[in-house]
């Protein structure tokens, strides 16, 4: 079974999904038939790679609310990711685009190491003092060779803003065409699809409805007799006459 997952690294609520999920996965009996595929989605796609400024004060902004109440909100959201074993800092952190990031993520789907990278970058960003927007390449290729990818090539991505960029927009674009419009977003087997930090209960629910609708294999074939095949030890020949 294949799990698609769309989030951005500036999401609170993705950093939270992703660990309710893996608790979920990591109970899960066909665990290791699951292969779990990360998608890119910016929440802020059109903002400029040094238009960096402080968490409260773009949320203040974009949702027309007091700074109290922006904090009030942090707040909730350290509850949330303390709930589940995951630290989050409320003061001090700053918002800037995730581009690169996701750039980085697609060479890292490459080497195998996207989920490692994906969770290091959470961890940064959520949990950290240092910014992953501030001196952005420096930190980014940090992160990246922690994550175990080559410093060389995760120094070229950066390097070359067309990079990966293909493949950031191709997730993007797929996210629109299956309704996406907020992340985390899961999608299980292109069957199910699961919207939010939903709790481990429901990710439960759902990898055991998305496996039960895994029906087996039906063949057709003649009532009578099966057909000449090969298989592991030759191909029958068929007697003459």
């Amino acid at each position: 079974m294949r799990v698609e997952i769309w989030s951005d690294i500036a999401c609170p609520w993705c950093y939270v999904g992703k660990a309710r999920f893996e608790k979920a996965l990591d109970a899960f009996p066909h665990r290791d038939r699951v292969e779990v595929v990360h998608r890119s989605f910016e929440l802020d796609p059109h903002r400029a790679k040094g238009d960096i400024e402080p968490v409260l004060k773009m949320l203040s902004q974009k949702y027309g609310m007091s700074e109290a109440q922006a904090r009030a909100g942090e707040e909730n959201l350290r509850a949330q990711a303390a709930a589940e074993g995951l630290a989050y800092r409320t003061e001090g952190r700053d918002h800037g685009s995730t581009f690169d990031m996701h750039r980085l993520l697609h060479l890292a789907k490459q080497e195998g190491k996207q989920s490692e990278l994906l969770q290091i970058l959470y961890r940064a960003n959520f949990a950290e003092e240092r910014s992953v927007y501030a001196d952005a390449e420096d930190r980014l290729l940090a992160l990246a060779v922690e994550a175990g990818l080559d410093e060389d090539a995760a120094r070229e991505v950066l390097a070359d803003p067309q990079a990966y960029a293909d493949d950031v927009r191709a997730d993007e674009r797929e996210a629109a065409q299956l309704g996406a419009n907020g992340v985390p977003f899961f999608v299980l087997d292109r069957k199910y699809g699961v919207s939010g930090a939903q709790p481990t209960e429901v990710f439960t629910r759902a990898l055991t409805e998305a496996w039960g609708e895994r029906s087996p294999l039906r063949l057709v074939q003649d009532e009578d007799a099966a057909a000449e095949a090969c298989g592991p030890d030759g191909c029958a020949v068929p007697p003459a006459g």
